[in-house]
């Protein structure tokens, strides 16, 4: 990564670099069937390299101090892949868990989910439930993993909460902003997200996060995700620091 990757800022960023560790990022992590294909590997072992990155990512975001690191794990989309590779993936799931939900517990991590992982099945939704209430009292950082997730989805349903509050008389209309429908959400809990990382060269959002992403600083990398690493992170982290950011503001 280098200060080539970086693209041109929204409108709405607070002027001056910034100097400090973004709060939240969020991560598309893209590429791991690109890296099987690369290697004549079944895709499966994409998958599996790529929860590795996660490993990697997730011990560099502690050391940074990030605060809230959200992972874009399944899509709501990713549904249409062949059965066998969902099957992979939900298997990758439950080994992750299994693997990973001492260390997670011991470096301080408190596992979070957003999306509908119920969808998954009620052994898997059981199996995430337990590895989130394990960890729910850790506060070094918050690793909140997007399963059966798509952002209009969630915009979606916020405005189906409110539109029954209207109609149960709870709520004048006239309240209803941009303020009401970000309290909707099912991440209404997360810090405001400040970086946006998609790896493998794709530059699109993919239906995640679009409400959260509004001023949020995007990087496009071309980096594979099963290569992405701490370094990666760090080198993602530097350029969010170079960046304008002014919110609206000159």
């Amino acid at each position: 990564m280098t200060r080539s990757d970086k693209v041109d800022t929204a409108p709405g960023e607070t002027s001056g670099a910034s100097t400090d560790t973004p709060r939240h990022v969020a991560i598309i992590m893209d590429g791991n069937g690109r890296w099987a294909a690369r290697r004549g590997l079944p895709r499966a072992a994409g998958h599996k390299a790529g929860a590795e990155a996660v490993r990697k990512t997730l011990r560099a975001a502690v050391e940074a101090g990030i605060d809230t690191l959200t992972l874009y794990a399944f899509s709501s989309e990713n549904w249409r892949r062949s059965d066998e590779e969902v099957s992979d993936l939900k298997g990758l799931m439950r080994y992750y868990l299994e693997r990973e939900i001492d260390e997670l517990a011991r470096e301080g991590v408190k596992l979070e989910f957003i999306g509908d992982p119920s969808a998954f099945g009620p052994d898997l939704w059981n199996r995430l439930q337990a590895a989130a209430a394990r960890t729910e009292e850790n506060d070094r950082l918050r690793l909140v993993v997007a399963l059966n997730y798509g952002s209009r989805a969630e915009v979606a349903a916020a405005a189906q909460r409110l539109a029954e509050e209207v109609k149960a008389g709870t709520r004048d209309p006239a309240s209803i902003d941009e303020a009401a429908l970000g309290e909707a959400m099912q991440s209404a809990h997360l810090p405001a997200l400040d970086l946006i990382i998609r790896t493998s060269g794709e530059q699109r959002l993919s239906n995640f996060l679009l409400w959260q992403a509004a001023y949020a600083e995007l990087l496009f990398v071309d980096t594979l995700w099963p290569d992405f690493d701490g370094a990666a992170l760090d080198d993602a982290l530097e350029v969010f620091r170079g960046r304008q950011r002014r919110f609206g503001g000159r």
